[in-house]
């Protein structure tokens, strides 16, 4: 297995402080001892928008001078809109991002089913608007039953896989709410879908129990050898004896057993990538915004203790 660190990161939306461009970001990445990187397939560094032929070069010769590698775009879709035009947006968004995991050389196309996104607030992004006890997932659209836009992702997803299948690069679904409730339901839609080109990337802290070791353990059995992504996050400290641990983020909550979790997916024949992904605003104690300098020791604290959880 090897560990990768998402653009999300570096995306000027957490921190205080201006994105990195892609130059930058991968110079970073192979600086802290990343093994690669995933690409998030929108402003400021991959949205195909932007990127035109002479562009992709470019980015494939940053990529070979570091000795890196893209091993994963992320879509950031939302295929789950009883409104036909909103779907054929974000369907014909997926095809171009898949274009660009081709001509990039990324193998997998990080897919969500309903991504509700993020609101920016003085040069900040916030998740309290899209995720709030008002606005919910339900209320988006209180004409459309749930069923009806299970219905909606399923098709899309269909539709996603055979442009995997056009481009040479497989679509992997991550277990994220909203729509998606569970390991179960992910598992679910891509047994619907039934094509070889839609596959999984089942994400540890997305599991409503993660902290049952046996729920964990039957999610990744089920999902086996069509694992072909996965991510992990939150933010770090060092003790005393200079070991790096996760810090507790919610009150009352665990950590996720990252190191079984490690071992399930080894036991199950996956050898992919777990990536990095900081994707949420960084605050000190006062909750004024963190600078770039603690985006920094995070993504280096972050490849460190995966790193220690993949030697022991």
């Amino acid at each position: 297995m090897k560990i990768s660190l998402y653009s999300i990161t570096y995306s000027g939306i957490w921190y205080q402080g201006p994105a990195l461009d892609f130059a930058d970001f991968v110079r970073r990445a192979k600086s802290f001892g990343y093994d690669g990187i995933e690409l998030d397939g929108k402003r400021p560094m991959g949205s195909p928008l932007d990127l035109d032929q002479a562009a992709r070069e470019k980015m494939r010769t940053i990529l070979a001078r570091e000795g890196m590698e893209i091993c994963c775009l992320a879509a950031n879709n939302d295929f789950s809109s009883p409104i036909p035009e909103h779907r054929e947006c974000q369907l014909l968004m997926v095809r171009e991002q898949a274009r660009l995991a081709a001509d990039l050389g990324a193998k997998v196309v990080r897919l969500f089913a309903a991504w509700p996104g993020v609101v920016m607030r003085d040069g900040l992004a916030t998740y309290d608007l899209v995720r709030g006890d008002y606005y919910t997932f339900e209320r988006q659209y209180p004409f459309a039953t749930r069923l009806e836009r299970w219905n909606f992702v399923r098709d899309c997803l269909k539709e996603a896989a055979c442009f995997g299948e056009e481009f040479g690069v497989v679509m992997a679904l991550q277990n994220h709410s909203p729509l998606i409730r569970n390991w179960k339901d992910c598992y679910d839609l891509v047994r619907e879908v039934g094509s070889p080109w839609l596959k999984f990337c089942l994400d540890l802290p997305n599991m409503h129990d993660y902290s049952n070791p046996a729920s964990v353990q039957e999610a990744v059995e089920a999902v086996g050898r069509a694992q072909v992504h996965t991510h992990f996050g939150g933010e770090f400290y060092r003790d005393a004896a200079g070991r790096v641990w996760p810090k507790v983020l919610g009150y009352g909550s665990t950590p996720p057993d990252y190191g079984n979790f490690v071992r399930l997916l080894r036991q199950a024949g996956y050898d992919g990538y777990i990536s990095y992904e900081l994707c949420h605003p960084v605050l000190d104690e006062r909750h004024h915004p963190q600078g770039i300098a603690y985006v920094d020791s995070q993504a280096q604290m972050a490849r460190e203790y995966m790193q220690q959880i993949l030697q022991e």
